[in-house]
């Protein structure tokens, strides 16, 4: 199994609501906050007939976690209709809380459809590989071919973040969804402070995600590219937030993200 996939392959825990999610690693090191997002989907995908599909998660960051350590998550069975469901899930590490994440889950439905056929912002064969917008040690990045592309033509800072798997991805809807939700969410905030002319990776602020949504339209094709088109409509009290599309190779808009980060300017040493 690839070191990406994984990461997704949760274990059974202590009782049928309890599920370990692997160490992302190195030791010593924060955990990627993607890593949260894709397991307790992970985990709550599990406790949930396959005929529903999730449609949003909404996931805070209360801490933060150990790399080197696997996580446990809680699943809580908030609902169980005949075509929807939502679920509750909590990650700890050594008994302290790391994140709470809701989770809702419906059957498909017939009805009017839009965001279909979006013209794609450029293509990303002439992009040369960035990878993320900063160090990513807990990331598989050997398995991803990330491109970054910043535009500031329209006078608006827009980032376009495209992104593939290269690594062999079973044709399993549902964990192209999960491996979505893992890579979306990295340096996610960052847009918030390049509207200033700073970034995560000079770390000239205090910055760091604490709340995550994601709203899933159509089924994702991990191992094709996707493009993450992200903005951020506002700052203040030392916080922004960032909203963004992901968009398809074949113009489809497959999910809408927003975060919110804190970008609060460091305090000043006295002189």
């Amino acid at each position: 199994m690839s070191a990406l996939l994984g990461l997704f392959d949760l274990h059974a825990g202590a009782d049928e609501r309890t599920w370990l999610g692997p160490a992302s690693g190195p030791a010593g090191k924060r955990s990627f906050g993607g890593q949260f997002m894709a397991q307790s989907l992970a985990a709550a995908c599990r406790t949930v007939d396959p005929a529903k599909a999730p449609t949003n998660m909404h996931l805070q960051f209360l801490r933060g976690g150990e790399a080197g350590d696997e996580v446990s998550y809680s699943v809580e069975h908030v609902y169980d209709g005949r075509t929807a469901a939502a679920r509750r899930v909590e990650s700890r590490q050594d008994g302290r809380l790391l994140t709470t994440a809701s989770v809702s889950f419906s059957a498909a439905m017939p009805g009017p459809e839009h965001g279909l056929g979006v013209a794609l912002p450029g293509d990303p064969e002439t992009l040369a590989q960035t990878g993320p917008a900063g160090p990513a040690p807990s990331m598989p990045l050997g398995e991803l071919d990330i491109r970054i592309d910043d535009d500031r033509t329209s006078g608006e800072f827009v980032r376009r973040m495209w992104w593939r798997v290269t690594a062999d991805v079973p044709a399993e809807p549902l964990l192209h969804t999960i491996i979505a939700a893992y890579v979306c969410d990295v340096y996610m905030i960052d847009p918030a402070l390049a509207v200033h002319g700073h970034s995560m990776k000079a770390r000239t602020h205090r910055s760091g995600t604490t709340d995550s949504s994601m709203w899933f339209h159509r089924p994702i094709r991990a191992d094709r590219w996707n493009v993450l088109e992200l903005r951020s409509p506002a700052a203040a009290r030392g916080r922004g937030v960032v909203t963004g599309s992901l968009i398809g190779a074949d113009g489809a808009i497959t999910a809408t993200l927003a975060q919110e980060g804190l970008i609060a300017e460091r305090e000043q040493s006295p002189s």
